[in-house]
């Protein structure tokens, strides 16, 4: 059966750890996303299709974790706390066309990291353009500004084959302002190699129906290693489309809205609908942080 049959693109897979080359681009990308364009970016979800690649084993590393109600399975988030300023909305020009993701701020030597889904920052070969971070996104409004990527990176796995397992990737943001995006909306620990089957928070901006993409949407309870086609977190979910590269937390806290980014929304299956699968941080997803965060 082929890979495309089974699974929706909620999310795609780690590529190379390269970056799109360094083209002064980051002004242009802030000029070009102006409110209206926001809010007609569609997800980018409807513009991939499913990759057919089926991935080998998921390396695994040295643990390390970089210190930063349940279960709902598709809820608005109204918590508060740190989750609300360092989510947002990720936006891109991919093949012509306007789209969407989400990301999440992390802790970063260069204070200037997101982590998201690898689908969405590079797609068969040609790393998207215009790129930009929305943090805490409201209806095409920026409270804390629009953040232009300076290089966008994934993995080896997604470069050479559009891997699932492997999901997952970074931009470093530009400066706004003399100031770093940390600095300006704080930060989420990230953790890799840590033990499955724990229960986990994830979020994103959910933009295909019923969702707009407007509101920061949660789901939270046990999750489970998907036992049918990756090696990925699995989660009763049902955000859809557009809220692929929003963070999976561990030890989230609901009072602070701070927890360790463990994955990002990736994909899910056609047949198994209301559930959300994320790739394991293994090796390759921490020598990607590792390689973002120095640049």
């Amino acid at each position: 059966m082929r890979r495309a049959s089974v699974l929706t693109a909620i999310g795609l897979t780690l590529g190379a750890l390269l970056s799109a080359p360094a083209t002064g681009q980051a002004q242009t990308a802030a000029d070009y996303w102006t409110p209206e364009k926001m809010r007609s970016a569609v997800p980018v979800e409807r513009l991939v299709t499913a990759p057919e690649a089926v991935a080998g084993e998921v390396l695994a590393g040295v643990p390390e974790v970089v210190p930063a109600a349940f279960p709902t399975t598709g809820a608005p988030w109204t918590g508060g706390g740190d989750v609300v300023r360092t989510a947002g909305r990720v936006f891109f020009t991919m093949g012509g066309q306007n789209a969407s993701c989400s990301g999440d701020a992390v802790t970063s030597g260069n204070k200037s990291t997101v982590i998201t889904a690898g689908h969405c920052v590079k797609y068969q070969g040609a790393f998207h353009t215009n790129w930009i971070f929305v943090p805490a996104y409201d209806d095409g409004n920026a409270p804390y500004g629009e953040w232009p990527a300076t290089t966008t990176l994934t993995t080896p796995q997604w470069e050479a084959g559009e891997d699932i397992n492997y999901d997952v990737g970074a931009a470093v943001v530009a400066q706004v302002d003399g100031q770093s995006l940390t600095d300006v909306v704080g930060s989420q620990g990230i953790a890799f190699n840590q033990p499955r089957n724990q229960s986990m928070y994830t979020f994103g901006y959910p933009a295909a129906a019923p969702y707009d993409g407007t509101t920061l949407i949660h789901c939270s309870g046990s999750t489970f290693t998907d036992f049918l086609l990756t090696q990925d977190h699995g989660m009763a979910c049902g955000m859809t489309g557009g809220s692929s590269g929003g963070p999976w937390f561990l030890q989230f806290d609901e009072q602070t809205g701070r927890g360790v980014q463990a994955s990002v929304n990736s994909f899910g299956y056609v047949f198994l609908p209301g559930y959300m699968f994320g790739p394991y941080f293994g090796a390759e997803a921490q020598a990607l942080y590792a390689q973002a965060q120095s640049a």
